[in-house]
């Protein structure tokens, strides 16, 4: 029985505070608290800055007394249920950028931490006044105080026009007018002319953020930021450094809820990248005023504005421009496409050439309680505003900035290699078509993350420039995803989508969320919320309510909560869950990789004895008896063939692909899902001593060197463990990988429909709707239809010689390569991909 969404949130804080359940585990907890070691991080840390209290984001008590259940209104008291400390999340890689990180450390040392801080919580004590009317206008007062600095123009669009970049671009360009004067050279300018002059107008500036600190606290409940970030980027201010800021696009919201970060914290506002075609000339008189440089009014998206010719070199050279102005600039990344990385690829261009001297790179990771849902035209604006009056804020964002880092120095230094890089089709389809048991050493290339048209310039477009700056995107990607705090909403969308698909009972619920909160912290991921387990379960479950069933029986007092089977709530767990799947990605390819193996005994009849045959879905019923000996060198080639097909930013890029496949396995030793057995032998692994040769050292400029690499992979085995808990673990871990996998099994079914090439555009929509079919007759894994999922998997097939782009005067087109044009060997792929599938 489904109940209203107020009441059935006020009948579960009531069973949580009254789940025995509950109460024992939170003594539990409390027990443990008292014997952290160090470095065993927590929920709070709550510390004094300037004589006032700072501390982690507490999330709101449900009290029905006085308010509804969903109130933010009330007073907030948390009370810390795991240890003391606090991850450190974003330091600069040691691998790529150790300078940077020595730097760091030599300038800042262990500082004491300063703790968090909600940039929307203005008060008096923010400005330089007090009294009843301060009180009232303080956060007029306190954007008037903030520190903005003024960007002419100058002669800007004179110097980007006359650069010997633009010039010969307009050379080359067929459309441009032959002989004209310096006005009929300019003339094909006129539309860029406009983003040439954005500039930054101070007062307009301040306008604009005291309207989005009112916007924004009708939408968010609180916008936290770690203060002992900015230490360092107040330092690199000082020392002339040129930041570049990078974050993964999730939202609309994420650049304007940056630079508001920013311009709050007296940093200079940078100039922001906007992907999305703004139509409105009101907005984008407004946007073009205070640092946001558009799209040009010819172009519906970023990809059309990067195939024209002329594009890119006035971007580049004004990108040039505006590094030597000393302006801080703000990109962000799909993690998907790609897009975006191409800013980065100027950027680096310019180094090379010596306009620019070196730029800082920073990372920043934007988490959400729920990702807000935007629009770019003035009406939706309107609405923003008017919802002021009753809207009450929802959900919570965090933010953290990375350590910043050269980016002379990673590509300089030689550190970030991309030797190793090779096609795809090139490492996998030995093994997939000529059933070979060992796999190519080396790299998947994703030349797609920065296509051909998107160099921006001659010199960028040999190979192995190109793939350095592949490199260079793929490391942000990862460096900013690794920073980002994984949410309440994350761990409960994860739990339920992956773990109790079928429902499941808030008792048990309760466990598993401080179960899954203790597991992150352990891996030094930092989480966005705190409180009692209580109060995380509640607020979790307020927001996610639209996407959620949750039924309260007379018969029971435990509620039941299960997700809806629907594409759009399936869709909305899925992204928010993603941050957990980046967590887990070791233990979800070794668990992928052990599920390969099992599948491979069963069908070929090896005994292994289980108690209960009884599978439902993703639960097994009864404990499994493996008699099953899985040698380690099989694990390892089966989890470097599945790291190959995961997408850009879930792998460290600066890890060769074999040692990430031996890490993923050693973490399944570590989680107790298997453990280690030695094969007999007459002298064991372990006795270095008596091995012959086991010492002799060997000179190679392999960075990735390690004891394992020695070892005799073969003679060493595992078996699954046998606690009760384990097939459900491994389960889980399985099912994170499971969306992925699953699309890419559809979408290669999808082609025994397609007979001739298609445009990309007809490509793609009608296997998106073959996508939503297959889900919708299956009445489950609705997962595996997003429009990212299906471009993932379009790329990941085209990569491994499936399909091929032909390109001719009507745009792309995608057919199947003559090699698969045979069903068995689609066949093969797709036995290939499913064997990873644990159902």
């Amino acid at each position: 029985m489904e109940l209203g969404r107020c009441s059935i949130l006020t009948r579960i804080h009531q069973a949580l505070a009254c789940s025995p359940t509950n109460r024992e585990h939170e003594l539990a907890l409390d027990r443990e608290t008292d014997h952290c070691v160090e470095g065993y991080v927590g929920f709070i840390m709550v510390q004094k800055l300037n004589g006032r209290s700072t501390g982690d984001v507490m999330i709101p008590p449900a009290n029905q007394h006085k308010r509804p259940a969903l109130s933010w209104a009330l007073k907030i008291t948390s009370v810390p249920v795991l240890g003391k400390f606090r991850p450190t999340v974003g330091q600069c890689c040691q691998q790529c950028t150790p300078d940077s990180l020595l730097h760091h450390r030599k300038t800042f040392g262990q500082n004491p931490s300063l703790g968090f801080h909600n940039i929307l919580d203005i008060n008096e004590t923010h400005t330089r006044y007090r009294g009843w009317l301060v009180r009232r206008l303080c956060c007029l007062l306190f954007v008037s105080g903030c520190k903005v600095d003024p960007s002419p123009v100058n002669s800007r669009q004179e110097r980007v026009c006359q650069s010997n970049r633009v010039r010969e671009a307009l050379t080359a360009d067929p459309k441009t007018p032959e002989g004209g004067d310096s006005q009929g050279q300019l003339h094909p300018l006129s539309s860029f002319h406009p983003m040439i002059n954005t500039c930054i107008s101070p007062s307009l500036l301040r306008c604009v953020g005291w309207l989005m600190i009112k916007m924004f606290t009708s939408v968010f409940g609180s916008i936290q930021v770690n203060l002992n970030h900015f230490v360092a980027l107040h330092r690199a201010t000082e020392e002339g450094s040129l930041l570049v800021y990078m974050y993964v696009r999730q939202s609309m919201v994420d650049s304007a809820v940056l630079a508001l970060v920013l311009f709050c914290n007296d940093l200079r506002v940078p100039y922001t990248i906007c992907p999305v075609q703004i139509n409105n000339s009101f907005l984008r008189s407004i946007l073009q005023k205070i640092g946001v440089i558009l799209l040009p009014p010819f172009a519906a998206t970023e990809h059309d504005a990067e195939m024209d010719s002329i594009y890119s070199p006035v971007m580049t050279s004004l990108v040039r421009e505006l590094l030597h102005e000393g302006q801080p600039l703000s990109v962000g990344v799909s993690a998907e496409s790609g897009q975006g990385g191409q800013w980065l690829a100027r950027i680096r261009q310019l180094i090379k050439e010596g306009f620019v001297p070196d730029v800082t790179l920073v990372s920043v990771g934007i988490s959400y309680d729920r990702v807000p849902e935007t629009r770019t035209h003035v009406g939706w604006l309107l609405r923003c505003l008017l919802s002021l009056l009753w809207r009450k804020p929802e959900g919570i964002v965090r933010i953290h900035l990375a350590q910043p880092f050269s980016l002379k120095e990673m590509y300089e230094s030689g550190r970030c290699r991309v030797v190793e890089w090779r096609p795809l089709q090139d490492l996998l389809l030995p093994v997939i078509l000529d059933n070979r048991t060992d796999s190519e050493l080396g790299q998947r290339k994703m030349s797609w993350l920065l296509p051909s048209h998107d160099a921006p310039g001659p010199k960028e477009r040999t190979h192995q420039e190109r793939d350095l700056s592949i490199a260079i995107i793929v490391h942000l990607i990862f460096s900013a995803t690794s920073c980002m705090a994984v949410m309440s909403t994350s761990l409960l969308s994860s739990l339920l989508l992956y773990r109790h698909r079928k429902g499941v009972s808030m008792s048990v619920l309760c466990r598993d969320v401080a179960w899954l909160t203790e597991e992150l912290l352990f891996r030094n991921k930092d989480v966005g919320f705190g409180g009692s387990l209580t109060e995380v379960v509640h607020h979790s479950l307020a927001l996610l309510a639209p996407h959620l069933i949750i039924a309260v029986m007379p018969s029971r007092k435990d509620p039941l909560v299960v997700p809806r089977p629907t594409l759009a709530a399936t869709l909305h767990l899925n992204q928010q869950a993603q941050i957990v799947t980046h967590a887990f990605i070791l233990e979800a390819v070794g668990a992928c990789a052990v599920s390969a193996m099992l599948y491979e005994v069963a069908g070929s009849g090896v005994s292994g004895k289980v108690r209960s045959d009884s599978i439902d879905g993703g639960k097994v019923k009864g404990d499994l008896e493996f008699d099953v000996v899985l040698l380690q060198s099989e694990l390892t080639e089966r989890a470097l063939q599945l790291c190959h097909l995961l997408p850009p930013g879930f792998t460290p890029p600066c890890q060769s692909s074999q040692n990430f496949a031996l890490d993923a396995i050693d973490s399944l030793v570590r989680c107790g899902i298997l453990i280690m057995e030695e094969v007999p032998r007459d002298n064991p692994i372990c006795d270095f001593w008596k091995r012959e040769g086991a010492l002799t050292w060997t000179t190679t400029d392999e960075p990735y060197q390690s004891d394992s690499d020695c070892e005799e992979l073969e003679l060493c085995s595992y078996k699954i463990s046998q606690p009760s808990q384990c097939p459900d673990m491994l389960f889980f871990l399985c099912s994170m990988l499971a969306g992925h996998l699953r699309t890419l099994c559809w979408t290669t079914s999808f082609l025994d429909h397609l007979h001739t090439p298609l445009p990309e555009a007809c490509f793609m929509t009608q296997l998106h709707l073959h996508l939503c079919d297959t889900a919708n007759k299956k009445q489950q894994h609705y997962e595996s239809c997003s429009q990212e999922a299906a471009h993932t998997a379009v790329r990941t097939l085209i990569d491994l010689g499936v399909l091929m782009e032909e390109h001719n005067e009507d745009g792309v087109f995608l057919g199947l390569t003559s090699l698969f044009l045979l069903p068995e060997n689609r066949q093969k792929v797709q036995r290939f991909i499913s064997q990873y599938l644990y159902n």
